[in-house]
């Protein structure tokens, strides 16, 4: 048994001292600690010894074991300590080199225009509010007097989800909700993100955003809508710009018409930008039907109002005299940094 456990010391001791790395102690340990290693195999043996015997046998073994253990955890510190060297040396920090830059984001272009057109009707009055952009065709069609069937909802090219709802296709559901949930006199505008199945283009795209104005009180006369527009006109493209309205149709609207702003690149002239027109589309707009009136309760002898909608992206497209709206969308930071 003293010859056994000599030869077990002296073969762990170089079998540690020989391993090379963490992996081949590690094994040294299962070879002569392990369930079936060498110095398990003895404790086990000590059944066939005589019972007077085994107690100082059994000291000779554990100390057997804490030699070998002993071992084991001074070879483990050499691997720990030159692992940690290694690691200091690769990532050592040069405080010689120059700082990582910090870029600090901004305003996308859309928000920025957003913003100001939200500051220009607040300051009116007008109370900002939004809706739901998974609509009801409720909502969405019929309480804006689009009943079924109307040619209307194959124009606007619908995303339906199911019979009943559908991504919408004009901030104007809005409309529907507030004077459902409100009365008069109401003035309020509601910007958001609408959806149509168009493809992909310089001017056009199956998701972009709208900004919907109504205003419902006594006494509401086109005139008040005019001047409500060309005061924003001149707000957003500056004090020059002239305002021109154009007799239109919507089925929500009557009397409909679209805004045209003369071209503040060439002031009316003709060019590019204006297409040698002199004049830029800019919204639709009109009176609310009476229609849609007694629909939402409210009564079109008393209470008249004016709708308008606003293509953000064409806002922003035109003040920051850009031609193409993917430009918007790609994220390219080189076109962005200019804003």
């Amino acid at each position: 048994m003293s010859e056994d456990l000599n030869s077990v010391i002296d073969d762990a001791m170089k079998e540690i001292e020989e391993a090379g790395d963490a992996e081949k102690l590690d094994q040294a340990r299962v070879n002569f600690l392990g369930k079936k290693g060498r110095l398990t195999g003895i404790l086990k043996g000590m059944k066939d010894i005589a019972p007077e015997e085994r107690p100082k046998v059994g000291e000779r073994v554990n100390a057997a074991r804490a030699k070998i253990e002993e071992s084991l955890a001074k070879k483990k510190q050499e691997f720990d300590e030159k692992m940690l060297a290694g690691k200091l040396a690769a990532e050592k920090i040069d405080v010689t080199l120059p700082a990582r830059k910090s870029e600090q984001g901004h305003l996308h272009p859309n928000t920025v225009a957003l913003n100001e057109v939200k500051k220009f009707f607040v300051g009116m009055g007008y109370q900002v509010v939004d809706g739901p952009e998974i609509e009801y065709d409720y909502y969405n069609f019929e309480a804006l007097n689009i009943p079924a069937n109307h040619p209307a909802k194959d124009e606007q090219d619908t995303f339906y989800i199911n019979d009943k709802l559908l991504l919408r296709t004009q901030t104007s559901s809005v409309q529907a909700h507030v004077m459902e949930d409100r009365k008069p006199p109401i003035k309020i505008i509601a910007p958001g993100r609408v959806f149509r199945a168009d493809e992909v283009d310089a001017t056009h795209s199956p998701s972009f955003h709208q900004i919907e104005g109504l205003v419902i009180d006594k006494n509401v006369t086109f005139a008040d809508l005019k001047g409500t527009l060309a005061e924003f006109a001149k707000r957003m493209f500056g004090e020059d710009t002239r305002v021109k309205f154009r007799p239109h149709h919507f089925p929500f609207t009557e009397p409909s018409a679209e805004m045209d702003i003369s071209c503040f690149k060439c002031g009316g002239k003709g060019c590019r930008f204006c297409k040698g027109e002199g004049w830029i589309e800019i919204l639709g707009c009109g009176m609310v039907h009476p229609h849609v009136l007694e629909m939402r309760g409210i009564d079109p002898n008393e209470y008249q109002g004016f709708a308008f909608g606003i293509g953000l992206e064409r806002i922003a497209l035109l003040k920051y005299e850009v031609d193409d709206m993917r430009l918007l969308y790609e994220n390219d930071i080189r076109f962005l940094k200019q804003f």
